[in-house]
């Protein structure tokens, strides 16, 4: 009966934590997170409240509760170092130490790693820390997209087409990042479609799993502005559609590479999630971004879809066995819709961002999953934050199946909330397919 404890307190993390305790090892849980999420708490011996910068906490609740392991859920803890505070009392985790977690935390260090150790998967690319050659660059581009070197929660990614128009507006946007961040990356636009491709990582075995799509757009139909993720859906074949058996691969390629070249830059072995955006191509498969963790929503599609025992899995990534273990996933498609607050994502101003703050009810949702997000639990029920609030699951044999339970939990939740309709239906698969049959025909 390991005792075990979880840092996090989003949908993924409940996703998390009931793959924990469905163990068969019969394991005790104990979570730290920064706000209560109701659902993590029902199935925790234990919680603490506090912020993922006090290691101090962290490291003190460890401690007091005699934790075996730690599985570390958002990036945040990640990039304050939490791995390497737990790893000095003797406590190891499931995530990457401070230095591996830049491959998500700085998009500078993903690239020249890949540049570097001429991995494949790069676009055209420059880092720059002034605006001094940005302008020349930018005209060398025929599109381009712009990215803070930071943390952005998914959202800090601008592109050519969808946020701006020309190459004069690109150059006033480096302007407005370089006042916030030390650097800002210009890149070459790709034309395609992506993937999220999430690998478990023991420092040498990669293993992939169940290959997702998110939709970041907040409307149906991919309008709106980027979001953190409004929902996600997988297929019982494990692929998508719109992709090729090589996509796949170059994507598993670049990930095992990678990692090699994680340990041989800084001497640590990745023990954790490497999750790769990816883009399908004209050329083959292109790398967008690395995240140090599982997808929110993309851990929701595969975590309940896992056959083998999530503590096993745990174990064998930090012990550098995952080349013993069969890691097994249902074949089975899953849908996730977000239900979020009407004035998510929206600006300030814009009459439905009152919603925020606002009660909700949730009813029975059927045979869907109900993972809590940003909900604030209080005494008289539950209440929106700005954030997402619910993540409703439904799994079956076939997607429109899945589909059909997803929507009917998400009409479970009651209150000024919305959520993308779109996801997972026929429609807009085949706008995917289409599209990627327009660039690179047979």
């Amino acid at each position: 009966m390991p005792n075990i404890l979880l840092v996090g307190n989003g949908a993924r993390e409940h996703a998390l934590a009931e793959a924990i305790v469905r163990s068969a090892r019969q394991p005790r849980l104990f979570s730290f997170m920064k706000a209560n999420n109701p659902g993590i708490a029902a199935l925790s011996e234990k919680i603490r409240q506090g912020g993922y910068a006090d290691l101090a906490a962290i490291t003190g609740f460890a401690r007091e509760q005699q934790i075996d392991f730690a599985v570390i859920g958002p990036e945040d803890p990640l990039n304050h170092g939490v791995v390497d505070a737990l790893a000095q009392i003797g406590i190891p985790s499931v995530g990457p130490n401070q230095s591996l977690a830049r491959l998500e935390t700085s998009k500078a260090f993903t690239r020249r790693l890949l540049s570097k150790y001429d991995i494949p998967g790069n676009p055209q690319y420059r880092v720059f820390s002034t605006l001094a050659g940005v302008k020349e660059f930018l005209d060398t581009l025929e599109a381009v997209v712009l990215k803070p070197d930071g943390l952005t929660g998914g959202k800090g990614v601008l592109v050519q087409g969808d946020h701006f128009a020309s190459k004069d507006e690109a150059l006033a946007l480096c302007a407005q990042i370089l006042k916030d961040s030390a650097s800002v990356i210009v890149e070459e636009k790709f034309d395609g479609e992506e993937f999220s491709l999430q690998c478990l990582c023991d420092g040498k075995t990669v293993v992939g799993t169940p290959l997702v799509q998110d939709h970041k757009r907040r409307f149906d139909g991919d309008q709106g502005p980027n979001t953190g993720g409004m929902g996600s859906y997988s297929l019982p074949d494990h692929s998508l559609p719109f992709l090729r058996p090589a996509d796949i691969e170059e994507g598993l390629d670049i990930t095992r590479r990678v990692a090699a070249a994680l340990l041989a830059e800084t001497g640590s072995p990745y023990k954790g999630v490497m999750y790769g955006g990816f883009i399908a191509t004209k050329n083959g498969a292109r790398l967008l971004e690395y995240n140090a963790r599982f997808g929110d929503p993309e851990a929701m599609n595969i975590l309940p879809l896992l056959k083998t025992d999530f503590v096993d899995v745990c174990r064998h990534i930090i012990d550098g066995t995952l080349d013993r273990l069969q890691i097994e996933f249902a074949s089975q498609a899953t849908v996730c819709k977000y239900v979020v607050p009407k004035g998510y994502g929206l600006p300030a101003d814009h009459p439905d961002a009152s919603a925020a703050k606002a009660r909700i009810e949730v009813g029975e949702v059927g045979d869907a999953r109900l993972y809590y997000s940003s909900v604030d639990k209080r005494d008289d029920g539950l209440y929106l934050s700005a954030s997402r609030a619910v993540g409703i699951v439904g799994i079956a044999d076939t997607l429109a199946a899945a589909r059909r339970i997803a929507e009917a939990g998400v009409r479970a939740v009651q209150g000024p909330v919305a959520y993308r309709a779109d996801i997972g239906t026929d429609a807009l698969i085949q706008k995917r397919i289409d599209h990627m049959k327009s660039i690179r025909p047979e």
